[in-house]
């Protein structure tokens, strides 16, 4: 699971990539078992080169130090760190990798932007990374960059499909598991069960009502008209 600040720092580097004018797509598998890149970013260079940039962010020491394979395979890589984490681990990063700091936008700063901010925060180039030839076939590389692309637009087209991809089951069950943790006895508004029920009782009578008014004015629409069929012509009164 990822934490707010994990994903504070992912948020920011996917804008620092498209102001690069690159293209960019989060968890990577990268070819011949090198392990999974946090992020891949994809550049095409006016003479027609393809630069390719990796990116591992690490928010604590431990996150530093984890067995997990870094796949630096790119021309260019580099950590995204917090100031805290950087200063504590500078002298273990090797010479050829690049270290991106983290620095998340005041909220006053926030409030008085004339613009809403597209991120969370800002990054700042602590460390330029070196060049380096590509460690992997390039067109595995491009091929496996594709497959993420895909899989992130088939996740925001589910998204915009909503729940209707769902059975009423799964649904259900979903609910009924959700309300089981954290269910807060005294705080209905703060239960993903009670909001629903509350927000359902709600609309059926916003249902109810829409209803009645309707059938009001069609009643008073049919009195009227009756009225006009029962008036007398003057003519014949005449």
């Amino acid at each position: 699971m990822k934490t707010k600040l994990t994903k504070n720092l992912e948020n920011t580097l996917y804008q620092y990539c498209l102001e690069q004018d690159s293209y960019v797509v989060e968890e990577v598998s990268m070819p011949d078992k090198k392990g999974i890149v946090d992020t891949l970013s994809y550049r095409q260079l006016t003479n027609g080169d393809i630069e390719w940039r990796c990116f591992e962010l690490k928010i604590t020491k431990n996150d530093f130090h984890s067995k997990a394979k870094l796949s630096f395979i790119g021309n260019y890589n580099y950590f995204v760190l917090t100031k805290e984490l950087f200063e504590e681990v500078k002298d273990e990063i090797p010479d050829h990798i690049g270290v991106l700091i983290y620095r998340a936008f005041d909220k006053e700063s926030v409030e008085l932007s004339p613009q809403t901010q597209r991120a969370p925060g800002f990054l700042t180039i602590a460390k330029k990374a070196q060049y380096q030839e590509l460690q992997v076939d390039e067109k595995y590389l491009t091929s496996h960059f594709v497959a993420s692309l895909f899989r992130e637009v088939d996740k925001a087209k589910r998204i915009e499909s909503g729940l209707q991809l769902y059975s009423d089951d799964q649904l259900f069950k979903e609910l009924k598991k959700r309300s089981k943790t954290g269910y807060k006895v005294y705080k209905p508004e703060r239960n993903l069960y009670d909001r629903f029920i509350d927000e359902s009782e709600d609309d059926k009578i916003t249902a109810l009502q829409e209803e009645l008014d309707a059938r009001n004015n069609e009643y008073q629409t049919l009195k009227l008209k009756l009225q006009d069929e029962n008036k007398p012509n003057l003519e014949d009164l005449i």
